[in-house]
């Protein structure tokens, strides 16, 4: 008898998990070993086109749509193909981390999805990336339970009540150090948290009526969407599952793939279910992309770039406008807010916010919107539904009314507000507060009633750089220098020290925390994502 083939991959620097192989099982690892063969040397090249593309942007101070695919945006007729029947009513979906306790609570919510995140809400921990895997087997199988360790019990409500999933990989740059080749190349995450849920989970959802649905992060260009879809093309014939099976939403939530929304959904036309307004991560774009712009381009605080401001609202509408063209649902940004079950004052604020920025969504066309929260459900669900009543959707809400120019999505200097002292403070605590949690291996962090998660920590950092690099002069009189941030700093680090008391904040990873966010907010060399360095600090 001879002997088994070796593994075309190896796990490596991290201790075997519980229930590990039933993850990462020899087939499952070739499947793995295939996506990377195949499509990791095409996503080099399209990281370093990034390269390229931010480096032109940084020369002419501007961007516009592409001449060469103009014929794509000028035909009428082309759509995208029809959503199934589980992604036909998506007015509330809910977004968090792929944990025992939330897989359990996001899928009972009453929201019509759930964002299974692999991504920003979730720190790749070893533990994380394999047992998230884990628990969406589980639910499926309806053999995942929770107890707290107070004693409260979690379990699954009906299959009719629960919330059809949509997975999130990461983004296609970032690596996962633990499944390497025969030569030492680690698997772009992307390829993993995709494979693994797609390989072990496309015909169980098949067979319950569903698909495996996946958000897309960080999509900069067509390219890449074209690169998902051969990938896509490829791993359904891999597993004998009818191609346009998979359904994939991109999220719209950089500058460049602002300007590419037609040709995005033109490459994943049999794939694409639509279109997500993902806001923290577009400013973090903006900055990035036109950091060396000029005065023009600084942003201000953070929470004063509501999605009334001019620049998101072209942003918004013309995602709107192109999804409904195309036959593709428009999906409305997070809610960020947490409501308190102990604070009536804090939630009534939560609710009046979220109330108030799902009714925006609603009535500009969007056929669903996210919230970070369970008790949220309901308050988004009534201000689509009065938009919507029965209908799953409004993609016959055309919008032909929207005229939106190249001019229009980058006139950040149309904000009357402008960069401040709390600003900054705000940008410091949330950057090391948030920055901690994540090393500690939490992804979705609570801070100041609002649900933070790694875009929102890479907002912070970004701006306290650019506003260094600008030279920005606050209301009293101060400059942005790196020698204030490094005051603020020391000062939040020390209240925060205070606050949790000298046992907690021993226990914690706070000194990392601080190295970390002045490094990439002080560097002269802008560093492309937050999550690289912090990555090697991750354990």
């Amino acid at each position: 008898m001879s002997a088994a083939a070796p593994s075309p991959l190896s796990v490596v620097g991290t201790e075997p998990l519980e229930r590990q192989g039933e993850v990462l099982t020899d087939a499952a690892l070739t499947f793995l070993a295939e996506l990377h063969h195949r499509f990791t040397p095409r996503r080099d090249e399209l990281l370093a086109r990034r390269a390229e593309r931010r480096a032109e942007i940084a020369r002419t101070g501007t961007l516009d749509f592409l001449p060469e695919t103009a014929r794509i945006r000028d035909d009428p007729d082309w759509r995208v193909a029809p959503a199934p029947p589980a992604l036909d009513d998506r007015r509330v979906e809910i977004t968090g981390p792929t944990d025992r306790k939330m897989t359990i609570n996001a899928l009972n919510s009453g929201a019509k999805v759930w964002l299974a995140d692999f991504e920003d809400a979730s720190a790749p921990t070893w533990a994380n990336v394999i047992g998230g895997q884990l628990n969406l087997i589980d639910a499926y199988e309806r053999r995942i339970d929770f107890t707290s360790p107070e004693g409260k019990s979690y379990a699954l409500r009906p299959a009719e009540e629960l919330a059809t999933v949509v997975a999130r990989p990461r983004g296609w740059h970032l690596d996962e150090r633990h499944l390497r080749t025969a030569d030492g190349r680690a698997v772009p995450g992307a390829l993993v948290d995709f494979g693994l849920y797609f390989f072990h989970n496309a015909h169980r959802l098949l067979a319950q009526g569903k698909g495996p649905y996946f958000y897309l992060p960080k999509t900069e260009s067509h390219l890449e969407a074209r690169l998902w879809n051969d990938v896509f093309v490829f791993a359904q014939d891999y597993t004998g599952v009818p191609q346009g099976t998979i359904r994939a939403t991109v999220l719209i939530e950089t500058i460049t793939a602002a300007y590419e929304m037609d040709e995005i959904l033109y490459e994943l036309r049999d794939h694409a279910s639509g279109l997500n307004a993902g806001r923290w991560d577009y400013l973090f774009s903006i900055i990035k992309n036109f950091r060396d712009a000029g005065p023009g381009f600084v942003l201000p605080d953070r929470n004063a770039v509501t999605m009334t401001a001019p620049f998101m609202r072209a942003y918004t509408e013309l995602l709107v406008r192109t999804c409904h063209k195309r036959g593709a649902h428009a999906i409305g940004g997070m809610a960020a807010f947490i409501p308190s079950r102990r604070d009536p004052e804090v939630n009534a604020v939560a609710f009046d916010k979220v109330r108030a920025d799902k009714d925006r969504e609603a009535n500009d066309g969007f056929d669903g919107s996210w919230v970070a929260h369970p008790d949220l459900v309901p308050v988004a669900r009534a201000s689509f539904d009065a938009v919507l009543g029965d209908r799953p959707h409004q993609k016959d809400r055309l919008r032909e009314d929207v005229r939106v120019t190249a001019a229009e999505l980058i006139d950040v200097a149309s904000l009357d507000a402008k960069p401040t002292t709390h600003g900054l403070r705000n940008a410091v605590q949330v950057g090391i507060r948030y920055i901690e949690a994540w090393l500690r291996g939490l992804g979705a962090v609570a801070i100041f009633n609002l649900m933070e998660d790694a875009a929102t920590a890479e907002i912070s950092r970004s701006q306290i750089w650019q506003w260094v690099n600008a030279g920005v002069v606050f209301e009293n009189g101060e400059k942005a220098t790196a020698e204030l941030v490094r005051k603020v700093a020391a000062e939040e680090l020390a209240a925060i020290r205070e606050e949790l008391g000298e046992d907690a904040f021993a226990a914690g990873a706070w000194g990392q925390a601080h190295d970390l966010l002045l490094k990439v907010a002080l560097d002269e060399d802008y560093t492309e994502f937050l999550t690289l360095p912090a990555y090697e600090l991750l354990h």
